[in-house]
């Protein structure tokens, strides 16, 4: 973190009621900073003035460039397992290179382990990069907080300071989870969500049931992506290979696939059938995207091909109707 200085003039004699208002605030001391939380986070961190929350991860990011920290949130049993399977050979298998690891306790008396090291240059000879892991083990949940930070970005001291001082806070509900996304839906059409995902996708379903067998009830997901989309002609390529990538269908049969621009934003739609791999039922699939200059939003509806009537247009009344904040 850089330290910066200010030349002040002499400061007059404080007083009257101002006197002991400047008293108390000297024997208070200094404030304590709030912990700043990813959107949708249950993790908070103090960071350096150099670094803010991310709009492409859960985590922050250096404004120059040169340092992150991401976090994963994970059920909470699965600390056991992580703990167990972090071994040096596995780090090392993905690419990093443990030199240390500490058993410590933080957020108030979680468990936690750091591990240190770094990530060796790739083949074209660049720079190690400095990274640091924190496995953290609390009762509602388990957290991966990794740092990694470019020669000279950040300093030690600052980003295991960062890191180790990891604040964590009560579940959020549903509704401040939806609250924190980075898009508001206008419209939900007679949908609601059920679940937030990586605190940039919101799953909604029409119907009373949370859990959805056999698909009973259609699903709508909605995902906000901040990376440069592809050009104007590699759209539809790209459109068709994520449909595609969709692990949980099969038998994609393309009805309709199209680029075009509406209110000023540019725009692609397929509407394909499928196969349910875990139910083998017939299903109709709607993929909508919405491209912008630093990103685009990504609807993905399915529902069962006998319900599809109405569906469909529904799907297209809420993507329509959702602002990015």
């Amino acid at each position: 973190m850089r330290l910066r200085h200010a030349t002040r003039s002499p400061a007059r004699p404080l007083a009257g009621p101002l006197a002991a208002l400047g008293l108390a605030a000297l024997l208070a001391g200094p404030a304590l900073a709030e912990p700043v939380f990813p959107s949708g986070s249950r993790f908070g961190f103090e960071p350096p003035s150099d670094m803010a929350p991310s709009r492409r991860f859960s985590g922050f990011e250096r404004k120059e460039g040169g340092a992150t920290v991401s976090v994963v949130e994970l059920p909470p049993a699965a600390y056991a397992d992580l703990e167990k399977n972090f071994t040096d050979e596995n780090l090392k298998s993905q690419g990093f290179v443990v030199q240390k690891r500490e058993s410590l306790k933080v957020a108030g008396g979680a468990d936690a382990v750091l591990y240190t090291g770094e990530q060796p240059p790739e083949g074209n000879g660049g720079p190690a990069v400095q990274k640091w892991l924190l496995l953290v083990g609390d009762p509602s949940v388990t957290g991966i907080i990794i740092a990694q930070a470019l020669p000279g970005a950040e300093t030690e001291e600052t980003m295991r300071g960062m890191v180790t001082g990891v604040t964590i806070r009560p579940a959020l509900s549903l509704e401040q989870q939806v609250d924190a996304l980075p898009f508001r839906i206008g419209d939900a059409g007679g949908f609601r969500p059920v679940r937030v995902l990586a605190g940039n996708s919101v799953l909604l379903t029409q119907g009373p049931k949370d859990q959805m067998i056999n698909l009973e009830q259609p699903i709508l997901v909605l995902a906000q992506a901040v990376q440069p989309p592809p050009a104007a002609e590699q759209r539809d390529g790209f459109a068709r290979a994520a449909l595609y990538a969709n692990q949980t269908m099969k038998d994609f049969v393309i009805e309709r696939s199209q680029s075009y621009r509406q209110n000023g934003v540019d725009w692609h739609e397929i509407v394909a059938r499928a196969t349910d791999l875990p139910t083998n039922v017939p299903v109709v699939v709607s993929q909508t995207i919405r491209f912008a200059p630093d990103g685009y939003l990504r609807a993905v509806g399915v529902v069962r091909e006998d319900q599809r009537e109405g569906t469909l247009a529904k799907f297209r009344a809420i993507v329509d109707s959702v602002q990015i904040k």
